[in-house]
């Protein structure tokens, strides 16, 4: 006879087997669909790691800051906090240095950096935000990136102008979104 903790165990074990397989499928799925050649994403991919690096190998700005970088189609896009515009500064030409290609969006905040409950929140937006926009039959999710910081919403990615009104629309009507900050590059439509 199975015993009861054996049974629950197997039963998170299978949860957590189909939450990554639902992942893997819309991943996927996000990846066929997304106007980016499959080299620009590994591209954009890489570069996020390579900003990542780059700014934790700047002590002070690993200790004292809370910066990250997003990349699409080799646009940047930094958001966080930085006490001081001297370390915000020191942050974005250290990113410039990687000579990603696209365009810098600067969006670092002068502030101290955010606490883990603020972050928590900025990913419990996200969360709102995605699924609201899943749950829209009007608009391709796979298309857009949303990246919460201190609650405000960045909106990423190619995309077409009316398909960039309803994702604007879907977070600007979230519960807990303070602003939303459009840093789309806009296509042609394809019919």
């Amino acid at each position: 006879m199975i015993k009861p903790a054996a049974l629950i165990t197997i039963a998170l074990l299978l949860q957590g087997c189909a939450g990554a397989l639902m992942v893997g499928a819309v991943g996927g799925a996000k990846m066929a669909n997304d106007e980016r050649s499959m080299m620009t994403q590994f591209n954009d991919t890489d570069a996020g790691f390579n900003i990542i690096n780059a700014l934790s190998q700047d002590k002070e700005l690993s200790e004292r800051t809370n910066i990250s970088g997003v990349v699409v189609n080799t646009n940047v896009l930094l958001i966080g906090q930085a006490p001081s515009s001297a370390l915000r500064d020191r942050a974005v030409n250290i990113v410039q240095g990687l000579e990603i290609g696209g365009k810098l969006h600067n969006q670092i905040r002068i502030g101290n950096p955010t606490s883990f409950t603020s972050r928590s929140n900025d990913a419990w937006i996200t969360t709102k935000v995605k699924t609201r926009m899943l749950n829209n039959n009007d608009l391709d999710i796979t298309r857009v990136k949303v990246v919460t910081e201190n609650g405000e919403v960045f909106l990423l990615g190619l995309i077409e102008r009316s398909q960039a009104d309803i994702a604007v629309d879907i977070a600007r009507n979230t519960t807990g979104v303070r602003k939303v900050i459009k840093v789309f590059e806009y296509v042609e439509p394809t019919s």
